[in-house]
């Protein structure tokens, strides 16, 4: 049974948070604030944590941080804060996904899942190193893409940013964390050299580069690959 820790202080939407849940055959723990959060979170070891960023005791990121000290499940932040910069400090923070109120239950639930799948080892013999979408093909093993049956050409750089992507399939990367990987801690805001670059990326992989399928963009915070 995958376990979930739901930190709420809204008695109402803890209900039903864990109602729905439990329908779906999850265990669930309910914690209303941050210092019960973080106990529960060693006594219990969660498989997925959803959290709210306006907790009573102490600020969710300050939680999140904390968190991140203890557990590698992830964590879906659930909050009213709709700022990208909000959003772009929680997945800094550690953040999985990033949920605004008001929230379609459905919606949650599949983000949900899709967080549980990604934390789902690998059968032994089984591991992936292919990746293949309706236009190109990467080969990570190999460190090669094809497009139409033919051998794509990546620069270095681009070959990073691509390979960060795909070895985090529908989840979103920050900004920051992609300049940082790939250029250093001096690089940290030149968001410039992303556009460019996924530019090229796009440009190189995409079916309609102006509409991209895969290399997806969500504005002001970064990137994500969807299959």
């Amino acid at each position: 049974m995958t376990r979930v820790l739901v930190v709420e202080d809204d008695t109402q939407l803890v209900r039903a948070l864990v109602i729905n849940l439990r329908a779906r055959q999850y265990g669930v723990d309910a914690a209303p604030d941050g210092t019960t959060a973080l106990r529960l979170t060693e006594a219990r070891q969660p498989d997925v944590v959803i959290l709210d960023l306006g907790l009573p005791d102490m600020d969710g990121i300050e939680v999140l941080r904390l968190l991140r000290g203890r557990t590698r499940a992830p964590v879906l932040v659930l909050t009213a804060r709709r700022a990208s910069a909000e959003k772009v400090v929680a997945l800094d923070a550690g953040a999985d996904d990033y949920i605004t109120k008001p929230f379609g239950m459905n919606e949650l639930l599949a983000r949900l899942r899709a967080a549980v799948r990604r934390t789902q080892p690998v059968p032994a013999g089984r591991e992936t190193a292919v990746i293949a979408t309706d236009g190109f093909t990467v080969d990570l093993a190999a460190k090669k893409v094809t497009r139409d049956g033919r051998d794509v050409r990546l620069t270095p750089t681009e070959w990073q940013l691509l390979e960060i992507l795909i070895r985090h399939p529908g989840r979103l990367i920050t900004q920051r964390q992609l300049l940082l990987d790939v250029w250093g801690p001096s690089h940290g805001t030149k968001t410039n050299y992303l556009r460019v670059y996924m530019a090229q990326l796009r440009r190189k992989l995409e079916t309609d580069p102006s509409r991209p399928r895969h290399l997806v963009t969500e504005p002001g915070m970064g990137y994500r690959f969807d299959n």
